[in-house]
């Protein structure tokens, strides 16, 4: 386990309350978020991230006394680090000069001044012996990249942390990154990876200063959602309790899983649209993919219930989905036409059928790329050998 505690800063939900306040259509959830970040500024006396969102939004107005005393504040505690480091590198040794490093940098991520912070920290790595330590600095980084949205600057540390981990990293710190990871797949819409790394933390989660545990098992619910098949579904989140534990307070979620496995397609359609509008569309993390994952949501309600006949009426589909026979012939249409589902519609008769590709043809297919790519191979090869 790690020896020291891992400070929560930058602290992320202050973004996740500044993007809130970013979007008109989430007005209804303006005026706890504007409350909330303007608490999470003071209290960590943010002058340089306060300085920044007050000049480039409408979200928080300035207030200049705030600002000064704010300002003051910093000047004084940085002063006194800045005493505290010199300090340490004239009369002692290396590990008191690390902890004075750090001691800045962290004062610097928790205020809010991203370029600062992020030179700080690296020179804090740079001073630093021990690498449990220095794979926190660099989750650290991780973390102002998260909470900045530089996507650069998350990857880049996230792909250092796992060269320091591979060194001998132990296991709480092994565990933190497979969230870190998790949660920057699905940030960027790698739903099957990041829902993986997320099930495998699930009953070892301590990554508390990333994210909340309910916030994380409803990840974790999200993603895997849309990419466990109905057997792994059940096993790994259905039925975890972990998943249970939390799903009281986010019932939408139970709603949407049970009802999927159960096929009670209606009222998953009902706890999917609903999902969309309370956890997706607020989320910084998931709104950029609501409506990829409402679709394909839907097309794997689809064609779970399509893959149990050969064919069906539009108006059994239209009853099962709890929608207008209009809607789902559209909606079917546009599936079929993209190629995410396979059947064909009989508008005459009013009758969808499925039409499920051979097996053993793409099985031959594949065997045909692939001998290609061999003897393409080969082929290469032989012209090098001789």
């Amino acid at each position: 386990m790690a020896d020291e505690v891992v400070l929560a800063i930058p602290d992320l939900s202050l973004s996740q309350h500044l993007f809130t306040l970013s979007h008109p259509t989430l007005a209804h959830l303006h005026e706890n978020a504007r409350k909330e970040l303007l608490e999470g500024i003071t209290a960590d006396q943010m002058a340089p991230y306060y300085k920044v969102i007050t000049s480039t939004s409408t979200a928080l107005p300035l207030d200049p006394a705030l600002l000064t005393t704010m300002e003051t504040a910093n000047a004084e505690e940085l002063k006194r680090l800045d005493e505290r480091l010199a300090e340490a590198e004239k009369t002692e040794g290396e590990s008191e000069i690390s902890d004075a490093l750090k001691a800045r940098a962290n004062h610097l991520t928790r205020i809010g001044d991203k370029e600062a912070a992020v030179e700080a920290q690296k020179l804090a790595l740079e001073k630093t012996p021990g690498l449990g330590s220095r794979i926190d600095i660099v989750l650290t980084l991780a973390r102002i990249g998260f909470f900045f949205g530089d996507n650069d600057l998350v990857t880049s540390n996230l792909t250092k942390a796992e060269a320091l981990i591979d060194e001998g990293g132990d296991w709480d710190r092994r565990n933190r990154l497979k969230v870190y990871n998790g949660l920057h797949l699905i940030s960027i819409r790698q739903f099957k990876r990041g829902g993986e790394l997320f099930s495998d933390a699930l009953s070892t989660f301590t990554a508390t200063e990333l994210l909340p545990y309910n916030d994380f098992v409803a990840l974790t619910v999200i993603a895997n959602a849309l990419t466990l098949g109905r057997v792994d579904l059940k096993k790994k989140i259905i039925s975890a309790p972990e998943v249970n534990q939390v799903l009281p307070e986010l019932p939408i979620l139970g709603d949407l899983i049970k009802n999927l496995y159960d096929c009670h397609y209606d009222k998953f359609f009902i706890a999917l649209a609903t999902l969309e509008q309370t956890l997706l569309l607020p989320s910084r993390i998931l709104s950029p993919h609501a409506r990829f994952y409402v679709r394909e949501m839907r097309i794997l309600a689809y064609s779970q219930l399509l893959e149990s006949y050969r064919s069906l009426t539009l108006d059994s589909l239209s009853t099962a989905f709890g929608v207008s026979v209009e809607f789902v012939d559209n909606e079917l249409s546009r599936f079929i036409a993209n190629g995410r589902l396979h059947c064909t519609i009989d508008k005459v008769h009013g009758v969808v059928e499925t039409t499920r590709p051979s097996l053993k043809n793409a099985q031959y297919e594949t065997v045909i790329r692939q001998g290609d790519i061999l003897l393409n191979e080969v082929q290469r090869l032989s012209k090098v050998l001789y």
